[in-house]
């Protein structure tokens, strides 16, 4: 386990949601070039990839570096149930580092049930599983709007996870008002996605979305909105 000079917790996480559940498709996904990552800046709500959202869709991002942003290679899928988006967020960080199982497989392994993925510990446990290690730890934001302290850690776990190849996954609560691109405007989405970049000069994340709303698979969100999702959840860093 590696060391951190920033304290640890425990918290609850919640389920997800995919507007077309359905079967995984099975032709090999479409891969996507680094440079379209920021063919269009990191300007939040951004959509890098907006594309199909059949559930199983996948495609790949090569990793890139610029002087203020980073992001990772990663191994995109749509969810492939409604209830599938902590299996589809924990495959995706997984992609990052090594060949991942399958959203199948991670479901059994995380207890997802139709209900969901009810913990975000329990992702950390499995990501650590499937990784033979013990980097990810299980953070809390539990207030909500989230404290100074709370907002500087995520931060900092972003950039210091990123920077050591590591996606995070987060739970968050989503509701009317206070939406990723392509969210139902009328609905509050309990839901896990992927970041997987940073840029520090917009001050945005790179998020990996298995849910697919509207389309939107691949797109930067302002970090002040990303630290507003999370609470009262947590997420894996």
């Amino acid at each position: 386990m590696r060391r951190r000079r920033v304290p640890t917790a425990v918290v609850a996480a919640a389920v997800g949601a995919l507007l077309h559940p359905g079967a995984a498709l099975a032709s090999p996904p479409p891969r996507v070039p680094s440079v379209s990552v920021l063919a269009h800046g990191a300007e939040a709500g951004t959509a890098v990839v907006s594309g199909r959202n059949e559930p199983g869709t996948g495609l790949e991002v090569d990793a890139g570096r610029t002087r203020s942003a980073h992001w990772l290679r990663i191994d995109y899928q749509v969810q492939e149930t409604g209830y599938w988006c902590g299996p589809a967020a924990a495959r995706i960080a997984l992609s990052a580092r090594t060949a991942p199982p399958s959203q199948g497989d991670l479901a059994r392994q995380l207890g997802t049930t139709e209900a969901g993925t009810d913990h975000i510990g329990q992702v950390t446990r499995v990501l650590n599983a499937n990784l033979g290690g013990g980097w990810y730890e299980t953070k809390e934001m539990p207030n909500d709007p989230p404290t100074q302290g709370q907002r500087d850690l995520l931060w900092h776990d972003i950039v210091f996870d990123i920077d050591r190849n590591y996606p995070l996954v987060a739970n968050i609560v989503a509701p009317p008002g206070n939406q990723p691109p392509g969210y139902p405007s009328d609905q509050t989405i309990y839901h896990y996605f992927t970041v997987f970049g940073y840029d520090e000069v917009d001050r945005t994340a790179l998020i990996a979305d298995p849910a697919s709303f509207g389309g939107s698979q691949i797109y930067w969100i302002s970090f002040d909105q990303l630290a507003t999702l999370i609470p009262p959840k947590g997420y894996a860093a």
